[in-house]
């Protein structure tokens, strides 16, 4: 499936994500995208190669399945879960992992009311996706730390009130969510979307370093540089 209905305008096409089977080595941490649900969702697994602490962004639909056998296998242990923005397909599994291994959850705090009940945003509502109390509420511009990982996390609200971006200065890497994709961006028709604010915030990420390698919610990797429309996106936005 490389149509995705509902994150472009009209559905964006996106180049099919490719299958991460091995672990990749950055600098400072071992980093794995699983590629999975009805929708592929990237959910993304870092992990400090010293205490094989790890955190997971975006526990999509079949990612328990997946993820936590990996963990186990690996002797990984998941500390953390960060959240990108609480639509369904972002925390479909949450609370399978809370249960399981009792991470920290992060959100921002303008949506936790839809990672707590599921389906509040009025965008979906399934009995299969149970509500997550967080355990941090986040605003923006806090930084995250698991060992010598630090994550910076970066408030780009416009697909989703409380969107955010995690950035990774060391390893010049930004997990976008459905902020930023290759070659567009995340729908601003859904009930809680504001087309202004995503246009500040693609502007927001037009600031960081060109090389920065971005790795969106779904779909291919990019790099700043790439999308060269973030730092007048009003027409794309618009078309």
């Amino acid at each position: 499936m490389d149509r995705v209905p509902g994150y472009g305008p009209g559905g964006q096409r996106f180049e099919s994500s490719p299958v991460h089977f091995g672990e990749k080595m950055l600098s400072i941490m071992l980093l794995k995208i699983f590629v999975l649900g009805p929708i592929d969702n990237n959910s993304i697994l870092l992990t400090s190669e010293k205490t094989k602490e790890s955190i997971l962004i975006d526990p999509t639909l079949k990612s328990f399945e997946n993820i936590s056998k990996y963990l186990k296998d690996n002797n990984y242990t998941l500390k953390k879960i960060l959240i990108t923005h609480s639509h369904w397909d972002h925390i479909a599994e949450c609370k399978q992992f809370k249960d399981e291994f009792n991470p920290d959850v992060y959100v921002h705090e303008k949506d936790a009311p839809n990672l707590i009940k599921p389906g509040s945003d009025g965008l979906f509502k399934s009995s299969r996706i149970k509500g997550v109390n967080p355990d941090v509420l986040l605003k923006g511009g806090e930084k995250i730390t698991l060992d010598n990982i630090e994550i910076e996390v970066i408030h780009t609200p416009g697909h989703s009130p409380g969107g955010v971006c995690y950035y990774i200065p060391k390893e010049n890497l930004l997990i976008s969510g459905d902020t930023l994709f290759k070659g567009s961006f995340g729908r601003v028709d859904f009930p809680t979307a504001n087309p202004e604010d995503m246009i500040k915030s693609l502007q927001k990420l037009s600031k960081l370093p060109q090389n920065t390698k971005v790795i969106p919610g779904h779909g291919s990797t990019t790099t700043i540089e790439k999308e060269s429309w973030l730092k007048d996106p009003t027409d794309f936005l618009s078309g």
